[in-house]
């Protein structure tokens, strides 16, 4: 049996299965609605319901509450429709324009950009063309069927002279696939990714200024979203804080530094949260959102991108809108959901 699903205030209507989530439904047909985790963690895919039944597989309080559930908000990922359905979601059609594949990839270099984190580059099939937007993610297939999240770290147009991505992977301690990387994974291993996937990517038919906030590896889709700036010669104003707790953290300041004398309408705010002694750190410390706050006390006129630790993504969010006047529309995001994060 399959019902139809009706996304409010486009009018966009697909198809979807009696046993497929609706977010599977709609990214098989090219219909975009927001996501992060696809697995119930994140609540990037919270939206309302309009009307229909829908019942929910396993997901967090964290992303629905019993109360938001009560108060007529959904969850696509694992929200399941048991009769025609009408949501009301931010839908981002641009996303199905590209074709969701899988493929293999070849270990290019792994280089250590600091104590936990590899930056690793992949070679793509010459023969394939892979086509994405700066800020989506893809997920690696590992044998046991298990699938671990990546965000691309460079820009699509870099594809015309190699056709490889650059990916910051932070060791995990235990982390399956981590410990593997950091591990026996070595140059010219074969892997297998599908993607791309995701709805973090920048907004070009705005020219509102741009807030980047990164934590940890969450910079990576932001060093994407910045490549693809300069390239397209986008000159909106965007300052990107960048925070990690030691400043070995921010393990490619050099090349910020670089963009910031090619592109004056970029700014970098760098925060540590915890520097000790030896650091001689003498810029901004403590919370990496707390620091936009003090700088843009009146977030209304503005778009944030915010990409890393959930616990970063959803303060940020709620006191942006809260304290700062930042429309929830204008809020985007990518909360980097490890396997722990996606477990109660």
């Amino acid at each position: 049996m399959t019902f139809t699903i009706t996304v409010e205030p486009s009018g966009r209507t697909f198809t979807a299965e009696d046993s497929e989530p609706i977010l599977v439904a709609g990214i098989r047909q090219g219909i975009g609605l927001p996501y992060g985790c696809k697995d119930g963690a994140c609540g990037s895919c919270k939206c309302k319901l309009v009307s229909g039944t829908v019942t929910h597989g396993h997901h967090q309080p964290k992303a629905l509450s019993a109360e938001e559930e009560a108060s007529g908000y959904m969850l696509t990922c694992c929200g399941v429709a048991h009769s025609d359905v009408v949501l009301e979601s931010r839908q981002v059609t641009e996303v199905g324009a590209f074709p969701i594949k899988k493929m293999p990839v070849r270990v290019a270099s792994m280089e250590r950009a600091s104590h936990d984190v590899i930056v690793l580059r992949l070679q793509l099939p010459a023969s394939d063309a892979f086509q994405y937007r700066a800020g989506q993610y893809v997920e690696f297939l590992l044998r046991d069927g298990d699938r671990r999240s990546y965000s691309m770290a460079n820009a699509p147009h870099t594809q015309a002279t190699a056709p490889s991505i650059e990916l910051h992977l932070r060791h995990m301690p235990g982390g399956k696939f981590t410990d593997h990387v950091f591990g026996p994974m070595k140059e010219k291993d074969i892997l297998r990714i599908e993607g791309p996937y995701g709805s973090f990517f920048l907004r070009e038919d705005s020219d509102k200024p741009m807030v980047f906030l990164a934590s940890g590896t969450g910079f990576a889709p932001i060093k994407a979203v910045i490549e693809h700036m300069q390239h397209k010669g986008i000159t909106r104003p965007a300052t990107l804080y960048w925070g990690g707790r030691r400043p070995a953290d921010l393990y490619q300041s050099a090349w910020i530094e670089a963009r910031l004398a090619e592109m004056p309408n970029l700014r970098y705010v760098p925060v540590v949260s915890h520097a000790e002694a030896e650091d001689a750190w003498t810029g901004r410390t403590g919370f990496v959102h707390l620091a936009v706050l003090e700088d843009f006390p009146d977030l209304s006129g503005y778009e944030v991108y915010a990409c890393g630790a959930p616990i970063v993504v959803e303060s940020a969010q709620r006191d942006y809108v809260a304290r700062a006047g930042l429309l929830e529309e204008n809020f985007f995001a990518d909360s980097f959901t490890s396997a722990i994060d996606k477990l109660d």
